[in-house]
């Protein structure tokens, strides 16, 4: 294992922390997405407080947090390990947001 595995699923978790519903719907709702609706900030709750459109961005963020780790990794050139782990990474970020 070499320096970079560590940080790059570190980078992968990272991104994929990233509350996309939340930040939206605070920047520029103004709600608070945890106070409206099932108290989820995940895309159903944002279409709920934002509509169709807004739910579908959230939806589309939080997709492409997914995607876009394991991607950047196989670009690198990274083994197709470290590519499943971005990719695990990224998810486990996304459900366990620190």
């Amino acid at each position: 294992m070499t320096l970079e595995t560590p940080l790059i699923l570190f980078a992968a978790a990272l991104c994929g922390s990233v509350p996309f519903g939340f930040l939206l719907a605070k920047r520029f709702l103004d709600v608070d997405l945890q106070a409206v609706g099932s108290g989820n900030i995940g895309a159903t709750n944002a279409s709920r407080a934002g509509g169709f459109g807004f739910g579908a961005l959230v939806l589309s963020l939080d997709g492409l947090k997914g995607f876009a780790p394991p991607s950047v990794a196989a670009a690198l050139g990274m083994s197709p390990a470290l590519v499943a782990g971005a990719g695990l990474a990224a998810v486990l970020g996304h459900c366990y947001t620190p």
